[in-house]
């Protein structure tokens, strides 16, 4: 792809890096914000640096925050003694849509996956663990993606967490195998989560 100016190409070798965005559609966003108001582009500029500068984690559940406590964290309606592990944001995000789930979450922040170097201690099952040794927890719902990543790290939190008396539950099979959670419709995703099974039952059914 040839340029007429080393600043446009810099601009859309930038934007290329997003996820899913190639250069032809890089240069058609960078081109349609040329078109824009100065002003325009100088809040979506503002936007980002402002996000990537001041974005928190929150301490409790690892959630994107703007606070050292997320909302949900922080909201007396919700049901702490109930914990959603999730891989990440949006899979709270999705969830959160369905309207379904009163408790908190836990963001794992990933899955584990040796094909890509990531281990259990990549993630956040540490403070989950120790969460739970606290004994404030009565269940954990396990809604990891059902894919061989997700099964592999249901299994390992499985073995960490068995020592302790709490309920250990996993999201019903109403998601396909192979499927992300942040791709299911906001029904089948409401209803594996109300339908959610003892997770030994899962293994018992696998094998």
């Amino acid at each position: 792809m040839d340029f007429s100016s080393k600043l446009l190409e810099n601009a859309v070798n930038e934007m290329a890096q997003l996820p899913g965005i190639g250069k032809r559609t890089a240069l058609r966003l960078v081109l349609h914000l040329l078109k824009q108001p100065k002003e325009q582009t100088g809040y979506l500029t503002e936007a980002i640096k402002n996000f990537r500068e001041e974005i928190k984690l929150c301490k409790n559940c690892h959630n994107i925050s703007d606070h050292e406590l997320c909302e949900i964290c922080t909201n007396s309606r919700r049901d702490p003694e109930m914990i959603c592990v999730v891989e990440d944001i949006r899979d709270v995000m999705a969830i959160e849509n369905t309207a379904q789930f009163r408790g908190l979450y836990h963001v794992l922040g990933g899955k584990i996956s040796p094909i890509e170097g990531i281990g259990p201690h990549n993630l956040t099952i540490e403070s989950l663990v120790k969460k739970v040794a606290k004994g404030e927890v009565r269940e954990i719902i396990l809604a990891l993606s059902s894919t061989m990543e997700g099964d592999t790290t249901n299994f390992y939190i499985y073995r960490q967490l068995q020592q302790f008396d709490i309920k250990l539950t996993t999201i019903a099979r109403g998601i396909s195998v192979g499927d992300e959670i942040e791709f299911a419709d906001e029904v089948t995703l409401g209803r594996s989560i109300i339908n959610r099974v003892p997770f030994e039952q899962g293994l018992k059914n696998q094998g």
